[in-house]
Protein backbone atom coordinates (compact mmCIF):
# COMPACT_ATOMS: atom_id res chain seq x y z
CA UNK A 1 0.00 0.00 0.00
CA UNK A 2 2.68 2.31 0.86
CA UNK A 3 4.27 2.34 -2.95
CA UNK A 4 0.31 2.57 -4.22
CA UNK A 5 0.66 5.96 -1.57
CA UNK A 6 3.77 7.03 -2.87
CA UNK A 7 3.23 6.80 -6.68
CA UNK A 8 -0.37 7.70 -6.87
CA UNK A 9 -1.58 9.99 -4.61
CA UNK A 10 -1.06 12.90 -6.75
CA UNK A 11 -2.73 11.58 -9.16
CA UNK A 12 -5.82 12.40 -7.01
CA UNK A 13 -4.68 15.79 -5.15
CA UNK A 14 -2.14 17.40 -7.02
CA UNK A 15 -3.20 20.65 -9.39
CA UNK A 16 -3.73 19.18 -13.15
CA UNK A 17 -1.77 21.83 -14.83
CA UNK A 18 1.31 20.92 -13.17
CA UNK A 19 0.55 17.43 -13.06
CA UNK A 20 -0.01 17.26 -16.71
CA UNK A 21 3.39 19.55 -17.16
CA UNK A 22 5.17 16.97 -14.92
CA UNK A 23 3.94 14.31 -16.40
CA UNK A 24 4.42 16.12 -20.30
CA UNK A 25 8.15 16.49 -19.97
CA UNK A 26 9.28 13.09 -19.95
CA UNK A 27 7.00 12.16 -22.31
CA UNK A 28 7.45 14.91 -24.44
CA UNK A 29 11.20 13.94 -24.28
CA UNK A 30 11.13 10.18 -25.06
CA UNK A 31 8.39 10.17 -27.81
CA UNK A 32 10.51 13.07 -29.69
CA UNK A 33 13.47 11.00 -29.04
CA UNK A 34 12.09 7.93 -30.09
CA UNK A 35 11.05 9.40 -33.17
CA UNK A 36 14.06 11.52 -33.84
CA UNK A 37 16.09 7.82 -33.98
CA UNK A 38 13.58 6.33 -36.73
CA UNK A 39 14.30 10.19 -38.42
CA UNK A 40 17.80 9.41 -38.24
CA UNK A 41 17.85 6.44 -39.51
CA UNK A 42 15.89 8.12 -42.78
CA UNK A 43 18.64 11.21 -42.64
CA UNK A 44 21.91 8.58 -42.30
CA UNK A 45 20.39 6.67 -45.13
CA UNK A 46 19.48 9.54 -47.49
CA UNK A 47 22.64 11.78 -47.12
CA UNK A 48 25.12 8.60 -47.00
CA UNK A 49 23.11 6.18 -49.34
CA UNK A 50 21.30 8.01 -52.01
CA UNK A 51 17.34 9.01 -52.33
CA UNK A 52 16.55 5.16 -53.26
CA UNK A 53 17.95 3.60 -50.36
CA UNK A 54 15.43 6.56 -48.56
CA UNK A 55 13.00 5.35 -50.47
CA UNK A 56 12.92 1.69 -49.44
CA UNK A 57 13.35 2.31 -46.26
CA UNK A 58 10.18 4.44 -46.50
CA UNK A 59 8.21 1.93 -48.07
CA UNK A 60 9.28 -0.28 -44.90
CA UNK A 61 7.80 1.77 -42.82
CA UNK A 62 4.34 0.57 -42.93
CA UNK A 63 5.36 -3.18 -41.98
CA UNK A 64 6.90 -1.34 -38.96
CA UNK A 65 3.60 0.54 -37.89
CA UNK A 66 2.02 -2.84 -37.75
CA UNK A 67 4.86 -4.43 -35.35
CA UNK A 68 3.82 -1.21 -33.05
CA UNK A 69 0.36 -1.24 -33.60
CA UNK A 70 0.90 -4.99 -31.61
CA UNK A 71 2.62 -3.08 -29.12
CA UNK A 72 -0.13 -0.88 -28.38
CA UNK A 73 -2.68 -3.28 -28.53
CA UNK A 74 -0.89 -4.84 -25.47
CA UNK A 75 1.01 -2.16 -23.76
CA UNK A 76 -1.35 0.73 -23.92
CA UNK A 77 -4.52 -1.70 -22.96
CA UNK A 78 -2.68 -2.49 -20.54
CA UNK A 79 -1.57 0.47 -19.40
CA UNK A 80 -5.31 1.79 -19.12
CA UNK A 81 -6.45 -1.09 -17.09
CA UNK A 82 -3.43 -0.39 -14.89
CA UNK A 83 -4.58 3.42 -14.21
CA UNK A 84 -8.09 2.15 -14.09
CA UNK A 85 -7.15 -0.28 -10.88
CA UNK A 86 -5.18 1.88 -9.32
CA UNK A 87 -7.71 4.25 -8.99
CA UNK A 88 -9.89 2.00 -7.59
CA UNK A 89 -7.35 1.11 -5.46
CA UNK A 90 -7.01 -2.70 -6.95
CA UNK A 91 -3.63 -3.14 -6.66
CA UNK A 92 -3.40 -7.16 -7.01
CA UNK A 93 -5.86 -7.06 -10.10
CA UNK A 94 -3.23 -4.43 -11.47
CA UNK A 95 -0.52 -7.18 -11.19
CA UNK A 96 -2.62 -9.29 -12.64
CA UNK A 97 -3.27 -7.18 -15.82
CA UNK A 98 0.82 -6.95 -16.29
CA UNK A 99 1.68 -10.74 -15.69
CA UNK A 100 -1.40 -11.01 -18.33
CA UNK A 101 -0.41 -8.54 -20.33
CA UNK A 102 3.54 -10.20 -20.45
CA UNK A 103 2.52 -13.41 -21.36
CA UNK A 104 0.45 -11.85 -24.26
CA UNK A 105 3.34 -9.89 -25.57
CA UNK A 106 5.58 -12.77 -25.51
CA UNK A 107 2.64 -14.85 -27.51
CA UNK A 108 2.69 -11.78 -30.26
CA UNK A 109 6.00 -11.05 -30.29
CA UNK A 110 6.55 -15.10 -31.83
CA UNK A 111 3.49 -14.80 -34.31
CA UNK A 112 4.89 -12.05 -35.66
CA UNK A 113 8.56 -13.08 -36.46
CA UNK A 114 7.52 -15.72 -37.37
CA UNK A 115 4.56 -14.57 -40.42
CA UNK A 116 6.92 -12.07 -41.14
CA UNK A 117 9.42 -14.05 -42.69
CA UNK A 118 7.17 -16.12 -44.14
CA UNK A 119 5.15 -13.44 -45.90
CA UNK A 120 8.03 -11.19 -46.58
CA UNK A 121 8.33 -10.92 -49.77
CA UNK A 122 4.41 -10.75 -50.79
CA UNK A 123 4.25 -8.40 -48.24
CA UNK A 124 6.63 -5.84 -49.49
CA UNK A 125 5.20 -5.87 -53.12
CA UNK A 126 1.97 -5.37 -51.50
CA UNK A 127 2.94 -2.26 -49.78
CA UNK A 128 4.25 -1.18 -52.95
CA UNK A 129 8.10 -1.84 -52.76
CA UNK A 130 9.28 -1.52 -56.66
CA UNK A 131 12.43 -3.58 -58.38
CA UNK A 132 14.32 -0.10 -58.00
CA UNK A 133 14.26 -0.30 -54.05
CA UNK A 134 13.90 -3.81 -53.22
CA UNK A 135 17.00 -5.04 -52.09
CA UNK A 136 17.45 -2.03 -49.44
CA UNK A 137 13.68 -2.92 -48.29
CA UNK A 138 14.38 -6.72 -48.62
CA UNK A 139 17.88 -6.34 -46.23
CA UNK A 140 16.43 -3.47 -43.73
CA UNK A 141 13.23 -5.72 -43.10
CA UNK A 142 15.08 -8.96 -42.33
CA UNK A 143 17.22 -7.05 -39.67
CA UNK A 144 14.34 -5.90 -38.15
CA UNK A 145 12.03 -9.19 -37.97
CA UNK A 146 14.81 -10.95 -35.73
CA UNK A 147 14.38 -7.79 -33.23
CA UNK A 148 11.19 -7.67 -33.39
CA UNK A 149 10.19 -9.48 -30.53
CA UNK A 150 12.48 -6.57 -27.83
CA UNK A 151 10.68 -3.82 -29.86
CA UNK A 152 6.82 -5.36 -29.03
CA UNK A 153 7.79 -6.34 -25.30
CA UNK A 154 10.12 -3.56 -24.56
CA UNK A 155 7.42 -0.91 -25.96
CA UNK A 156 4.45 -2.26 -24.33
CA UNK A 157 6.02 -2.55 -20.98
CA UNK A 158 7.41 0.57 -21.46
CA UNK A 159 3.95 1.82 -22.21
CA UNK A 160 2.64 0.55 -18.83
CA UNK A 161 5.83 1.83 -16.54
CA UNK A 162 4.11 5.81 -17.69
CA UNK A 163 0.98 4.16 -16.74
CA UNK A 164 1.73 3.42 -13.27
CA UNK A 165 3.05 7.06 -12.66
CA UNK A 166 6.84 6.07 -13.21
CA UNK A 167 6.90 8.55 -16.25
CA UNK A 168 10.30 9.44 -15.36
CA UNK A 169 11.95 5.67 -16.15
CA UNK A 170 9.95 5.66 -19.05
CA UNK A 171 11.79 8.82 -20.47
CA UNK A 172 14.73 7.27 -19.59
CA UNK A 173 14.02 4.38 -21.10
CA UNK A 174 13.79 5.85 -24.49
CA UNK A 175 16.56 8.00 -24.20
CA UNK A 176 18.77 4.78 -23.33
CA UNK A 177 17.43 3.00 -26.63
CA UNK A 178 17.68 6.29 -29.03
CA UNK A 179 21.02 7.58 -27.63
CA UNK A 180 22.63 4.02 -27.77
CA UNK A 181 21.21 4.10 -31.98
CA UNK A 182 22.34 7.44 -32.44
CA UNK A 183 25.54 6.24 -32.04
CA UNK A 184 25.58 3.05 -33.23
CA UNK A 185 23.75 4.67 -36.81
CA UNK A 186 26.59 6.58 -38.34
CA UNK A 187 29.47 3.50 -37.09
CA UNK A 188 27.29 1.01 -38.90
CA UNK A 189 26.31 2.84 -41.55
CA UNK A 190 29.79 5.34 -42.55
CA UNK A 191 32.62 3.52 -40.91
CA UNK A 192 31.64 -0.10 -41.00
CA UNK A 193 30.16 0.31 -44.45
CA UNK A 194 27.02 -1.82 -43.91
CA UNK A 195 24.41 0.69 -45.55
CA UNK A 196 21.05 -0.55 -44.55
CA UNK A 197 22.02 -3.31 -42.89
CA UNK A 198 24.21 -1.44 -40.55
CA UNK A 199 20.90 1.03 -39.66
CA UNK A 200 18.80 -1.74 -39.15
CA UNK A 201 21.20 -3.42 -36.76
CA UNK A 202 21.84 -0.05 -34.71
CA UNK A 203 18.00 -0.75 -34.64
CA UNK A 204 17.72 -4.02 -32.85
CA UNK A 205 20.89 -3.80 -30.50
CA UNK A 206 18.88 0.00 -29.01
CA UNK A 207 15.65 -2.39 -28.90
CA UNK A 208 17.29 -5.07 -27.25
CA UNK A 209 18.69 -2.63 -24.53
CA UNK A 210 14.98 -1.40 -23.86
CA UNK A 211 13.68 -5.02 -23.67
CA UNK A 212 16.20 -5.64 -20.80
CA UNK A 213 15.65 -2.18 -19.11
CA UNK A 214 11.88 -2.81 -18.53
CA UNK A 215 12.23 -6.24 -17.69
CA UNK A 216 14.65 -4.76 -14.65
CA UNK A 217 12.36 -2.14 -13.75
CA UNK A 218 9.17 -4.23 -13.42
CA UNK A 219 11.56 -6.98 -11.29
CA UNK A 220 12.75 -4.47 -8.65
CA UNK A 221 11.15 -2.37 -6.20
CA UNK A 222 11.06 1.08 -8.39
CA UNK A 223 7.76 -0.58 -9.54
CA UNK A 224 4.11 0.09 -8.61
CA UNK A 225 3.43 -3.22 -10.25
CA UNK A 226 5.29 -6.03 -10.05
CA UNK A 227 6.25 -8.95 -12.48
CA UNK A 228 5.54 -11.91 -10.86
CA UNK A 229 5.26 -15.94 -12.04
CA UNK A 230 2.14 -15.95 -10.55
CA UNK A 231 0.43 -13.40 -12.75
CA UNK A 232 1.31 -15.25 -15.54
CA UNK A 233 -1.58 -17.12 -16.01
CA UNK A 234 -4.04 -15.69 -18.40
CA UNK A 235 -7.68 -15.17 -17.22
CA UNK A 236 -10.19 -14.55 -19.94
CA UNK A 237 -11.33 -11.49 -18.37
CA UNK A 238 -8.33 -9.57 -18.09
CA UNK A 239 -7.10 -10.42 -21.37
CA UNK A 240 -10.53 -9.52 -22.78
CA UNK A 241 -10.30 -6.62 -21.34
CA UNK A 242 -6.86 -5.75 -22.55
CA UNK A 243 -7.68 -5.96 -25.62
CA UNK A 244 -10.96 -4.27 -26.11
CA UNK A 245 -9.10 -1.06 -24.91
CA UNK A 246 -6.17 -1.63 -26.65
CA UNK A 247 -8.51 -2.26 -29.98
CA UNK A 248 -8.12 1.37 -30.49
CA UNK A 249 -4.35 2.27 -30.65
CA UNK A 250 -4.34 -1.00 -32.20
CA UNK A 251 -7.04 -0.12 -35.09
CA UNK A 252 -5.47 3.11 -35.39
CA UNK A 253 -1.96 1.57 -36.11
CA UNK A 254 -3.11 -0.95 -38.35
CA UNK A 255 -5.03 1.07 -40.28
CA UNK A 256 -2.02 3.53 -41.00
CA UNK A 257 0.03 0.95 -42.36
CA UNK A 258 -2.72 -0.17 -44.98
CA UNK A 259 -2.95 3.29 -45.45
CA UNK A 260 0.50 4.02 -46.21
CA UNK A 261 0.94 1.04 -48.02
CA UNK A 262 -2.00 2.24 -50.41
CA UNK A 263 0.25 5.89 -50.14
CA UNK A 264 3.22 3.87 -51.46
CA UNK A 265 1.08 1.78 -54.44
CA UNK A 266 -0.32 5.35 -55.34
CA UNK A 267 2.54 6.99 -55.52
CA UNK A 268 4.84 4.71 -57.52
CA UNK A 269 2.00 4.48 -60.12
CA UNK A 270 1.60 8.53 -60.41
CA UNK A 271 4.78 9.90 -58.90
CA UNK A 272 7.87 7.26 -59.18
CA UNK A 273 10.10 5.53 -56.34
CA UNK A 274 10.93 8.78 -55.65
CA UNK A 275 7.83 9.85 -54.55
CA UNK A 276 7.59 7.00 -51.92
CA UNK A 277 10.97 8.69 -50.79
CA UNK A 278 8.85 12.19 -50.38
CA UNK A 279 6.40 10.28 -48.28
CA UNK A 280 9.06 8.80 -46.00
CA UNK A 281 10.09 12.61 -45.18
CA UNK A 282 6.54 13.90 -45.10
CA UNK A 283 5.74 11.46 -42.75
CA UNK A 284 8.87 11.87 -40.33
CA UNK A 285 8.10 15.68 -40.27
CA UNK A 286 4.18 15.01 -39.50
CA UNK A 287 5.85 12.02 -36.95
CA UNK A 288 7.42 14.43 -34.77
CA UNK A 289 3.86 16.32 -34.53
CA UNK A 290 1.81 13.70 -33.91
CA UNK A 291 4.15 12.50 -32.07
CA UNK A 292 4.20 15.69 -29.59
CA UNK A 293 0.28 15.55 -29.56
CA UNK A 294 0.49 11.45 -28.45
CA UNK A 295 3.17 12.65 -24.94
CA UNK A 296 -0.08 15.08 -24.48
CA UNK A 297 -2.15 12.31 -24.26
CA UNK A 298 0.41 10.25 -22.31
CA UNK A 299 0.71 12.91 -19.92
CA UNK A 300 -3.33 12.92 -19.68
CA UNK A 301 -3.96 9.18 -19.65
CA UNK A 302 -3.04 8.20 -16.05
CA UNK A 303 -4.89 11.65 -14.67
CA UNK A 304 -8.04 10.68 -16.76
CA UNK A 305 -7.65 6.69 -16.01
CA UNK A 306 -7.20 7.20 -12.48
CA UNK A 307 -9.43 9.86 -11.81
CA UNK A 308 -12.83 8.65 -14.04
CA UNK A 309 -12.35 5.45 -12.00
CA UNK A 310 -12.08 7.08 -8.63
CA UNK A 311 -15.19 9.39 -10.14
CA UNK A 312 -13.03 12.80 -9.55
CA UNK A 313 -14.72 14.60 -13.04
CA UNK A 314 -14.01 17.74 -12.53
CA UNK A 315 -10.09 17.07 -12.66
CA UNK A 316 -10.90 14.51 -15.55
CA UNK A 317 -12.76 17.69 -17.30
CA UNK A 318 -9.84 20.03 -16.40
CA UNK A 319 -7.06 17.62 -18.51
CA UNK A 320 -8.89 16.68 -21.66
CA UNK A 321 -9.43 20.59 -21.60
CA UNK A 322 -5.93 21.25 -21.35
CA UNK A 323 -5.00 18.76 -23.96
CA UNK A 324 -7.33 19.96 -26.19
CA UNK A 325 -5.81 23.73 -25.87
CA UNK A 326 -2.11 22.12 -25.93
CA UNK A 327 -2.41 19.56 -28.99
CA UNK A 328 -4.06 22.64 -31.05
CA UNK A 329 -1.00 24.87 -30.22
CA UNK A 330 0.97 22.45 -31.05
CA UNK A 331 -0.78 21.54 -34.74
CA UNK A 332 -0.83 25.15 -35.64
CA UNK A 333 3.44 25.51 -34.90
CA UNK A 334 4.11 22.22 -37.12
CA UNK A 335 2.24 23.57 -39.88
CA UNK A 336 3.43 27.23 -39.81
CA UNK A 337 7.00 25.38 -39.97
CA UNK A 338 5.89 22.73 -43.02
CA UNK A 339 4.81 25.70 -44.76
CA UNK A 340 7.59 28.00 -44.45
CA UNK A 341 10.39 25.92 -44.78
CA UNK A 342 9.80 22.63 -46.89
CA UNK A 343 13.14 23.42 -49.16
CA UNK A 344 15.47 22.88 -45.32
CA UNK A 345 13.17 20.00 -44.59
CA UNK A 346 13.95 18.15 -47.90
CA UNK A 347 17.46 18.59 -47.95
CA UNK A 348 18.01 17.52 -44.39
CA UNK A 349 16.99 14.46 -45.22
CA UNK A 350 19.22 14.43 -49.00
CA UNK A 351 21.07 17.58 -50.18
CA UNK A 352 21.84 16.42 -53.83
CA UNK A 353 18.91 14.91 -55.80
CA UNK A 354 16.66 17.91 -57.46
CA UNK A 355 13.72 15.53 -58.02
CA UNK A 356 13.17 14.58 -54.65
CA UNK A 357 13.30 18.17 -53.90
CA UNK A 358 11.10 19.24 -56.82
CA UNK A 359 8.39 16.71 -55.54
CA UNK A 360 9.08 16.89 -52.29
CA UNK A 361 8.35 20.52 -51.47
CA UNK A 362 4.93 20.63 -53.04
CA UNK A 363 3.83 17.46 -51.27
CA UNK A 364 5.04 18.71 -48.03
CA UNK A 365 3.15 21.41 -48.29
CA UNK A 366 -0.25 20.34 -49.69
CA UNK A 367 -0.18 17.25 -47.53
CA UNK A 368 0.50 18.71 -44.15
CA UNK A 369 -2.38 22.12 -44.83
CA UNK A 370 -4.88 20.82 -42.41
CA UNK A 371 -2.45 20.16 -39.45
CA UNK A 372 -4.33 22.86 -37.19
CA UNK A 373 -6.84 20.50 -36.84
CA UNK A 374 -5.53 17.64 -35.99
CA UNK A 375 -4.39 17.56 -32.87
CA UNK A 376 -7.69 17.89 -31.42
CA UNK A 377 -8.68 15.03 -32.77
CA UNK A 378 -5.81 12.88 -31.44
CA UNK A 379 -6.47 14.14 -28.10
CA UNK A 380 -10.38 13.25 -28.21
CA UNK A 381 -9.80 9.92 -29.55
CA UNK A 382 -7.40 9.10 -26.20
CA UNK A 383 -9.61 10.19 -23.99
CA UNK A 384 -12.13 7.85 -24.77
CA UNK A 385 -9.79 5.37 -24.38
CA UNK A 386 -8.49 5.91 -21.22
CA UNK A 387 -12.16 6.13 -19.70
CA UNK A 388 -12.16 2.66 -21.47
CA UNK A 389 -14.67 3.74 -23.97
CA UNK A 390 -12.56 1.71 -26.91
CA UNK A 391 -15.20 1.54 -29.78
CA UNK A 392 -15.91 5.36 -29.81
CA UNK A 393 -12.40 5.36 -29.55
CA UNK A 394 -11.88 3.02 -32.63
CA UNK A 395 -14.24 4.49 -34.50
CA UNK A 396 -13.09 7.79 -34.28
CA UNK A 397 -9.43 6.56 -35.43
CA UNK A 398 -10.43 4.28 -37.91
CA UNK A 399 -12.82 7.38 -39.79
CA UNK A 400 -9.90 9.55 -40.27
CA UNK A 401 -7.46 7.03 -41.18
CA UNK A 402 -9.54 4.34 -43.19
CA UNK A 403 -13.26 5.25 -43.61
CA UNK A 404 -12.33 9.00 -45.48
CA UNK A 405 -8.77 8.38 -46.23
CA UNK A 406 -8.52 5.28 -48.41
CA UNK A 407 -11.51 5.99 -50.85
CA UNK A 408 -10.07 8.95 -51.26
CA UNK A 409 -6.70 7.70 -52.05
CA UNK A 410 -8.21 5.44 -54.36
CA UNK A 411 -10.90 8.30 -56.30
CA UNK A 412 -8.60 11.38 -56.56
CA UNK A 413 -5.35 10.49 -58.78
CA UNK A 414 -7.09 9.14 -61.49
CA UNK A 415 -8.69 12.45 -61.67
CA UNK A 416 -5.31 14.65 -60.26
CA UNK A 417 -2.80 12.61 -60.50
CA UNK A 418 0.46 12.99 -57.95
CA UNK A 419 -1.00 16.05 -56.44
CA UNK A 420 -4.69 13.67 -55.66
CA UNK A 421 -2.49 11.94 -53.58
CA UNK A 422 -1.70 15.13 -51.72
CA UNK A 423 -4.93 16.17 -51.39
CA UNK A 424 -6.46 13.17 -50.12
CA UNK A 425 -4.69 14.01 -46.41
CA UNK A 426 -6.05 17.73 -45.87
CA UNK A 427 -9.89 16.57 -46.96
CA UNK A 428 -9.64 13.42 -44.65
CA UNK A 429 -8.31 15.46 -41.78
CA UNK A 430 -11.14 18.56 -42.85
CA UNK A 431 -14.00 16.03 -43.00
CA UNK A 432 -12.96 13.97 -39.79
CA UNK A 433 -12.91 16.96 -37.51
CA UNK A 434 -16.70 17.63 -38.75
CA UNK A 435 -17.67 14.29 -37.00
CA UNK A 436 -14.98 14.37 -34.23
CA UNK A 437 -16.39 17.56 -33.28
CA UNK A 438 -19.87 16.13 -32.89
CA UNK A 439 -18.54 13.73 -30.32
CA UNK A 440 -16.67 16.15 -28.49
CA UNK A 441 -19.09 18.53 -28.11
CA UNK A 442 -21.44 15.86 -26.60
CA UNK A 443 -18.98 14.77 -24.22
CA UNK A 444 -18.08 17.94 -22.43
CA UNK A 445 -21.81 18.17 -22.26
CA UNK A 446 -22.11 14.71 -20.12
CA UNK A 447 -19.13 16.12 -17.98
CA UNK A 448 -20.41 19.55 -17.29
CA UNK A 449 -24.02 17.62 -15.97
CA UNK A 450 -21.66 14.86 -14.06
CA UNK A 451 -19.61 17.95 -12.45
CA UNK A 452 -22.39 20.15 -11.25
Amino acid sequence: MSRYKKNVKELEFESIPRLMWKYFLPAFASVIIHSLYNIVDRIFIGQGIGALALSGLSAVFPIMIIMIAFGMLIGMGAGVRVSLNLGKQNFNRAEKVLGNAFVMMIIIALFITILGFVIKRPLLHFFGVGEATFNYADDYLSIILLGSGFNIIGYSLNNIIRSEGNAKTAMISIFIAAGLNLILDPLFIFIFNMGVKGAAIATVISQFLLFCWVIIHFLSKRSVVRLKLKNFKLQSSIVWHILTVGFAPFSMQMASSVVFGTFNVQLVKYGGDIAVGVMGIIMSVAMLMVMSVIAINMAAQPIIGFNYGAKNYQRVRQTLQIGLISATVISFVGFAISQLFPEAIIKLFNSSDEQLLDIGVSGLRTFLMALPIVGFQIITGNYFQAIGKAGIAAFISLMRQVIILLPLLFLLPQHYGLTGVWISGPISDTLSAAVVSVFLIKEMSRLNALCS
